[in-house]
């Protein structure tokens, strides 16, 4: 692939990062507080780019008359004979995962990749004094860790509101899940919270419910990885659209 085409590529790479980071489609792939480096870096490459089509465009017209520029070409001399081989045009296939990249928003991690990872729940440094309101609305990952690890003590009797999609093991039991980021979509990790109560009727998976109920001194562990899964006594369960941002910010803040 000659410069000019390289620095096509450049440019629709940095191209692609800059319109991922302009709109929400950067939140598939790593946590919000990246958004500035995202856009940053598609900045550079586009810049990288226009400037090799610079210095191209400047060497072509400032070299010797005989000088031959053929940069997409590797010539060959063979017993006086010249042979010249282009590059394969099969080298442009590149550029159509930068397509998909654009046009095509890929599906948040769901039920599938929960199921197969070990819950990532770890205990909190500390515990934040509830907010206001009734019921109170708490991440799925901060409503673990208490559960888990605090033992209720700082729920209290109080109702808790929480998000998430919802998992069903192999034998049918169904928690209500959170992939939670440390930086991007690759290291992501699920925070699973089993259900008890009131449980719907009817669940599917990877379809987001909002679950109010109070906090029940149930676990189970992980077969996983034998972390701590605590329990949530359901009162009330509503289906909600898929958030902006799927994966849990308050995991690594």
């Amino acid at each position: 692939m000659n410069r000019q085409a390289q620095a096509v590529v450049l440019f629709l790479v940095g191209g692609a990062m800059v319109h991922a980071g302009s709109t929400d489609l950067y939140l598939r792939y790593v946590k919000a507080g990246l958004q500035p480096m995202v856009i940053g870096a598609g900045a550079v490459l586009i810049v990288a780019a226009l400037a090799t089509v610079w210095y191209e465009r400047k060497l072509s017209k400032t070299g010797p008359d005989n000088e031959v520029h053929a940069h997409d070409e590797e010539v060959h001399v063979d017993n006086g004979e010249v042979h010249v081989h282009r590059e394969p045009r099969v080298s442009w296939l590149l550029v159509l995962p930068l397509f998909a990249l654009i046009l095509v928003a890929p599906p948040a991690l769901g039920s599938y990749s929960a199921l197969r990872t070990g819950t990532a729940l770890q205990a909190p440094l500390a515990y934040a004094p509830l907010p206001s309101g009734d019921p109170v609305r708490l991440s799925l990952v901060d409503y673990a860790g208490r559960a888990a690890y605090d033992h209720g003590r700082s729920l209290g009797n109080r109702r808790i509101t929480i998000t998430g999609f919802v998992a069903l093991d192999g034998k049918g039991t169904p928690y209500l899940v959170r992939m939670a980021l440390n930086c991007c979509a690759a290291d992501a990790q699920p925070v699973k919270v089993g259900l008890t109560g009131r449980i719907p009727p009817v669940l599917q998976p990877d379809t987001w419910l909002e679950l109010t109920g109070t906090y029940t001194d149930r676990r189970t562990k992980d077969p996983v990885n034998s972390g701590i899964i605590p329990f949530l006594d359901i009162t009330e369960a509503k289906p909600v659209p898929t958030p902006r941002d799927p994966y849990d910010e308050s995991w690594n803040n």
